[in-house]
């Protein structure tokens, strides 16, 4: 897709990078209701048959009806808890509350927390421990390259390994590590994905959660082609949900396979607001997604998944 054809009919930046295709919008400024209809209509877009773009979504942004829905979730990432010259402890309790709000408006099965929980120092980790046991829903967490932890110590206190999976209605969901105790970055263990991908090959959506991207993409990737071959094959992969790169909210795309990023919850540095992802699983088999921005209650940066 040529840059200058992405930015008249989606209003929005296109970069090209490794087979992948990133979209970012860049406008901020507020918007009178029917710019918002306007850009919702260029903006969401529909990822499918394998992912691929498709149309634009007629009509501005739909909300789901409960009864459409078989699965709801969300996923935020990258706390920093107790990184100095931060706010941690007020942006991890208004993030707290912004999700049980989701959940007590519209409804979470669970929440994911994608890495980087705490900063450096695993003697904050019983804090934000703390906070995230009053989600009041089920949540996960998976490891980060500032959680600095040996898996036992993170066992210890999550009750979970670097790796693990779980289902839940028609769905899987992998969590996988991304980095060492030391903060280095690495390449999720093969064999095991290999063998849990093979376990849930026969679930209608398998999701993945990994903290730092398998491409090189951003500059805090690290490239894992073996890894990238096994999701390529995978038929049941709707999405890959990533952290670690603070400034990024939106999808990149490869080989039919889509990648999503969730803004930050708190750090220094990153997208202008904190927010979290929220995904929809329909009755049809297609998946809905979209960044939300709680400070200003907005849905951004809307994709459907499309039934294969």
């Amino acid at each position: 897709m040529p840059v200058w054809f992405c930015k008249i009919i989606f209003g929005c930046w296109c970069d090209f990078a490794d087979d992948g295709l990133f979209l970012r919008k860049i406008w901020d400024m507020p918007l009178s209701r029917k710019e918002f209809l306007g850009l919702s209509a260029r903006s969401a877009i529909f990822i499918g048959l394998g992912n691929s773009i498709q149309s634009i979504l007629p009509g501005h942004f739909r909300f789901t009806r409960k009864e459409e829905l078989t699965l709801r979730f969300a996923i935020a990432s990258d706390g920093h808890y107790g990184q100095p010259e931060t706010a941690y402890s007020a942006l991890h309790n208004r993030m707290r509350d912004w999700l049980v709000r989701e959940k007590d408006q519209k409804g979470l099965a669970f929440t994911v927390i994608n890495g980087d929980l705490f900063h450096d120092d695993p003697a904050f980790l019983p804090e934000v421990k703390g906070i995230w046991d009053g989600l009041q829903m089920p949540y996960y967490v998976s490891h980060g390259n500032h959680d600095k932890i040996d898996e036992a110590g993170w066992q210890k206190t999550w009750s979970i390994p670097w790796h693990y999976s779980f289902a839940m209605e028609d769905a899987a969901f992998l969590i996988l590590n991304t980095s060492d105790k030391e903060g280095k970055y690495i390449c999720p263990d093969l064999d095991w994905t290999k063998n849990e991908l093979s376990k849930y090959e026969s679930k209608k959506q398998l999701f993945i959660f990994m903290h730092i991207t398998p491409f090189t993409w951003t500059s805090g990737g690290i490239a894992c082609p073996e890894l990238v071959e096994l999701f390529d094959k995978q038929d049941n992969l709707k999405a890959v949900f990533h952290g670690h790169d603070h400034d990024q909210d939106a999808v990149m795309e490869h080989k039919r396979k889509s990648y999503f990023f969730d803004s930050h919850i708190a750090g220094n540095w990153g997208t202008p607001y904190h927010g979290y992802r929220v995904i929809e699983v329909l009755k049809t088999g297609e998946v809905l997604t979209y960044q939300m921005n709680p400070s200003d209650q907005k849905q951004i940066n809307e994709a459907i998944i499309k039934t294969s």
